[in-house]
């Protein structure tokens, strides 16, 4: 019994291998549940992002874990396998001429176009918030254009992530002082407290602006009851194939009011799917 405890010890130490079998199982399982598409080339990706979840709960091998899965589709399970899986990287002000562009020509339009309507209902969803920087952002990023007329407005922000780990730590608003250095000064003595040296906090004036809330961008009903004025859907299209980048593609689109912007990343396009939106400036879309 010892002799066999110290093998099965010593087989979930050594590096775990996945048969051509068992990836198979799991790209259909991720892609199905979550939109994801693992080509082969991310096959030691997932190896390398699950061996040590398969350790911690004493799985001998992939086949047991899939199996697992299989008779417990808990949100729980699947939460934390997708947060194995997937990379929440993210950074204050990353690709900064997306919130140029914003701030200068985004903001004064709809302004304009909702004062002229009779509303201040100012709707912006960012779609893959990740652990908080680009929806706070945001929401710094309007205060700043809106100044003190910005209580009068019913802006913020909505922020969704397929990830509930990143989104506790977005929700937290705690960041290191070397997260928030690639902001200007003045934000910082804003929109932050500091709480040490080493951390700062968002105030909780701007964490208001924000509402956090986990969403799949693959399921089949988008549950908002009004369209948006600028949607934010950064780095997120480069774990889909092209199927699932025209699904998602179209619900953004139903999602935004007639004139509104998408915002892609610039490693990403939507010039090679079926798509309705009009091309305004490398990863920025238009609804007409």
């Amino acid at each position: 019994m010892i002799e066999q405890n110290f093998l099965r010890e010593f087989n979930l130490e050594r590096s775990m291998d996945i048969s051509d079998a068992e990836f198979a199982l799991f790209r259909d399982l991720i892609y199905k549940n979550f939109g994801i598409h693992l080509t082969d080339e991310k096959r030691s990706l997932l190896v390398r992002r699950l061996q040590q979840l398969l350790r911690i709960n004493k799985f001998r091998n992939f086949g047991e874990y899939y199996d697992y899965l299989r008779t417990h589709p808990s949100d729980e399970n699947f939460t934390e396998l997708v947060n194995r899986i997937t990379t929440n990287y993210t950074f204050f002000n990353r690709e900064p001429d997306h919130f140029t562009f914003f701030t200068r020509h985004c903001l004064p339009e709809i302004r304009t176009q909702l004062i002229a309507q009779n509303s201040r209902d100012l709707r912006v969803w960012c779609a893959a918030s990740s652990t908080g920087e680009e929806p706070y952002m945001l929401v710094m990023l309007m205060m700043e254009f809106f100044k003190n007329e910005y209580p009068m407005w019913d802006a913020g922000v909505l922020a969704t992530d397929l990830s509930r780990q990143a989104l506790t730590t977005a929700a937290q608003g705690r960041y290191k002082a070397d997260q928030v250095d690639m902001l200007p000064k003045t934000f910082l003595l804003n929109y932050f407290l500091k709480q040490s040296e080493k951390e700062y906090e968002v105030n909780p004036r701007v964490k208001r602006e924000v509402t956090y809330r986990r969403f799949n961008l693959i399921n089949k009903v988008y549950p908002f009851r009004k369209p948006f004025d600028v949607i934010f859907c950064r780095n997120v299209m480069i774990y889909f194939d092209e199927a699932t980048k025209a699904q998602v593609s179209d619900k953004l689109y139903e999602s935004l009011k007639p004139g509104g912007y998408l915002f892609i990343g610039h490693s990403e396009t939507l010039t090679r799917i079926n798509n309705r939106f009009n091309y305004v400036k490398p990863a920025v879309y238009r609804k007409p």
